[in-house]
Order: structure tokens, then C-alpha cells, then sequence
């Protein structure tokens, strides 16, 4: 079953499907020590790591299992980032999200904007009943987006990620339909 990847606005963005070219701006922002901090995985190195992922953003709504969209300011159309729904289970009518900015973006509701967009479409298009995020406990602001779009944090997965031999904990928040204000 294929996922179509939408393409949605809201005032200050525009959230669309990946395309080759967003390839070189991708892995600035994969590469950046900064951004990638609290990630799972470490920076990446080698420019052909940003078009394995615009693969993978192809693969998922291919294979039905996800949509992952680029987050462009409609502004300027810079692009500043991406947002995800991975995981997607429409027997269970669950997924997850998950995001990630430009640290120049940082601080400027963009990421609350696109998750809310992205909540928008999940629910009202896919009909989901439950949405999970999670994030390293470290990384403050991103639990702060989840809280500000509804999510509720449901518990902590101890020692979950050693990422460089870095061992961090991971909280997991969900959001259930009959708690999403759109």
C-alpha cells in the first residue's frame, strides 16, 4: 500500500515531498555536530549519506510505512528542515513522529509549526488514533515542541541510545486522537 507524501502550507512554511536537489542542503544539516547532538546516530560524513536518505523518504511512502516531507519557509523557500510520520500502522492507526531542523531555525516555533501541520494531516487524512514521538532526554526544546502540540509524556527507556560511546536515556511521548486540538 503506497503512502502518498503530501505537500502542506501553513503560514510561515510549506512541507513537501523530498526532491534530488534537497540533497545538498540535507547534509549540512546531517553533518552538523550541533544539530545531530541528541540523535541516535552520529553526523554524517560523506555527502552520499543525503541521497540515501531521499531514497528512504521514497522507499517509506512506497512501501506505506511513512511519510517524510521537506520543510522549505515560504518566505524565501529555504530549506530549513524535515518532518516525519515513520512507523505508520493503519490497522493499529498508530505512527510516529519525529523532526529535524536547521540549528539557525532554532527557537522560532518552526518545528511546533511543522509538527502541527503534520498532526493535521495524520489525523484528519490517515485517521490515526495514536501518534508517538520520542526524544533524548537531554534535548529539552525538543520535548518542549511535543508538549506544545498535545503530546504527553508517557515514560523514560533508560540507557536506550549509545551514540560514540555516549549513553543517553530516552522519553517517549504519545498523543491520542481524543487529546489532539487542531
Amino acid at each position: 500500500m503506497t503512502l502518498p507524501t503530501p505537500t502542506l502550507h501553513t503560514a510561515r512554511l510549506r512541507l513537501r515531498p523530498f526532491a534530488d536537489a534537497d540533497a545538498n542542503a540535507l547534509y549540512p544539516l546531517h553533518s552538523s555536530t550541533q544539530v545531530m547532538r541528541f540523535w541516535d546516530s552520529p553526523p554524517w560524513t560523506e555527502q552520499a549519506r543525503a541521497e540515501q536518505f531521499i531514497a528512504r523518504c521514497r522507499k517509506l511512502a512506497d512501501e506505506g510505512t511513512g511519510a517524510r516531507v521537506a520543510i522549505d519557509r515560504a518566505s524565501d523557500g529555504a530549506f530549513v528542515g524535515w518532518c516525519a510520520l515513520t512507523r505508520w500502522d493503519p490497522d493499529f492507526r498508530s505512527a510516529s513522529l519525529g523532526y529535524c531542523l536547521d540549528d539557525a531555525t532554532w527557537g522560532q516555533g518552526y518545528a511546533t509549526e511543522a509538527a502541527h501541520a503534520l498532526l493535521r494531516w495524520a489525523f484528519d487524512t490517515l485517521d490515526l488514533n495514536r501518534v508517538q514521538a520520542e526524544t533524548d532526554t537531554r534535548n529539552v526544546a525538543s520535548a518542549r515542541v511535543l508538549e506544545k502540540v498535545g503530546f504527553v509524556r508517557e515514560g523514560t527507556l533508560r540507557e536506550e541510545c549509545i551514540v560514540n560511546g555516549e549513553v543517553s536515556d530516552t522519553w517517549v511521548f504519545g498523543l491520542l486522537r481524543r487529546e489532539w486540538r487542531p
